[in-house]
């Protein structure tokens, strides 16, 4: 039998070591609630037993996971999402999801489905393989393999390509800390960051930043992930109102590197973000892992170019190649974007600006609309007024009359209550 016991981290256990402040530095988990919102999961169960392994206390454990310094890896990270959203045309891969057919880089002529923030909503649904390597802070690969096509983002020094085969589309940019103060630094954030929520890393050290008084901690149990032995580090939140039930994580034994994460909601039934590895190697990647060369005939696109066109058009505040406004520019346009509440059951707010969403009893054009809104969502009242409540899995949304939004991983009636205290 394995040997460990499950052992709790709060904040009054005592764990304030530097090793738990590095790794538990928030008490809201908003990025936790943004990943649940728009991106990932994994299917492969995990396999091959429960080893045995010496007791590890979960402070000990968030600590090795904290001091895990793994510079070279390669691999293949499955992923399926179940948010309970509908499946929507492009989301699910193919060539069309890849940028092919109509609304592609073909028609469009911009380069925009190589352009990373094009991937993220076929990452919010179904099935997807990814494969990863990297070989310290200056050389990166991932790339979303399908049946039709295959999306690559490759950093390699000051070189950064997103391609893909759908569209037969290279986009060229250069990594933005380059050539600062007379030499390259170039970390992994370089890389754009639409996919760097991708990995089983990514996602637990959001979840871990997320952690604090509001959060149970433990070690829950041992297991094969990858052929490779690991920890499970068991996250429940302690807020009733949230609507997430458990984070699991595997941890690797021997380097303490997350190999799984696994986001179940409180309503159960299957995962709905669960990301891991299906084989990985810490082994130094070939060379060729992180070389590109753009293919005989691909239109090739310069995304400094189309990075400095989109901040004259949106603003400054736009830092990603595409042509999304930037945060500020966004907040202005919606009113103003908060987060009250706290923990598990932090609620973002947008205010509205007088009209919410068109009802059934509305004419014309618009009245088709409000009959067809009316069909879905549940209606809620308070002295707030009234609205609409639209609901995924994970995360709900209501929109009140007046056009103001509350959204967060938590249920319906704490998002009446917030919309009741705003009033």
């Amino acid at each position: 039998m394995p040997r460990y016991e499950p052992t709790e981290v709060t904040e009054g256990d005592g764990g304030h070591s530097p090793q738990r402040r590095k790794a538990v530095r928030y008490a809201v988990p908003v990025a936790v609630a943004g990943v649940a919102a728009a991106t990932i999961g994994l299917v492969p169960a995990f396999a091959g037993g429960s080893p045995d392994l010496p007791k590890i206390s979960a402070q000990e454990l968030i600590a090795k996971i904290a001091k895990s310094d793994v510079q070279q890896l390669s691999g293949t990270v499955r992923i399926t999402t179940d948010l309970g959203l509908p499946a929507l045309p492009g989301m699910a891969g193919g060539a069309g999801g890849f940028g092919g057919g109509p609304g592609g880089a073909e028609k469009k002529g911009d380069g925009a489905s190589a352009a990373p923030e094009s991937k993220l909503m076929e990452l919010a649904s179904g099935a997807h393989t990814l494969r990863v390597a990297a070989d310290g802070p200056d050389k990166q690969r991932l790339s979303i393999v399908d049946k039709a096509a295959e999306y690559s983002l490759v950093h390699n020094g000051k070189d950064v390509w997103a391609y893909d085969s759908g569209s037969n589309t290279a986009v060229h940019s250069t990594a933005p800390d380059a050539g600062r103060h007379g030499k390259q630094r170039h970390e992994p954030k370089d890389l754009p960051k639409d996919l760097k929520n991708a990995t089983p890393q990514d996602l637990a050290k959001q979840a871990l930043e997320a952690a604090g008084d509001t959060t149970s901690v433990t070690v829950d149990g041992t297991a094969k992930v990858a052929g490779r032995d690991a920890y499970q580090l068991l996250i429940k939140p302690k807020q009733a109102a949230s609507t997430v039930g458990s984070i699991r994580v595997a941890v690797d034994a021997a380097n303490g590197v997350p190999l799984k994460f696994t986001l179940t909601p409180k309503s159960g039934g299957a995962a709905a973000i669960d990301v891991g590895y299906t084989d990985v190697d810490f082994a130094k990647p070939a060379a060729s892992q992180f070389s590109f060369t753009p293919p005989k005939g691909a239109k090739v696109v310069n995304g400094d170019q189309e990075r400095a066109k989109a901040e004259r058009e949106h603003g400054k505040g736009t830092k990603d190649f595409g042509s999304r406004k930037g945060m500020k520019d966004v907040e202005k346009d919606l009113g103003g974007l908060n987060v009250i509440g706290k923990g598990w059951t932090s609620i973002a707010t947008i205010k509205g600006a007088g009209s919410g969403l068109p009802s059934g009893k509305d004419q014309g054009a618009g009245g088709d609309v409000g009959k067809f809104l009316d069909s879905l969502g549940d209606k809620a009242s308070g002295s707030f007024g009234s609205g609409r409540i639209f609901s995924t899995r994970l995360v709900n949304a209501l929109i009140t009359d007046n056009g103001t939004i509350y959204v967060g991983a938590v249920d319906k009636q704490a998002l009446i209550d917030a919309a009741n205290a705003a009033k």
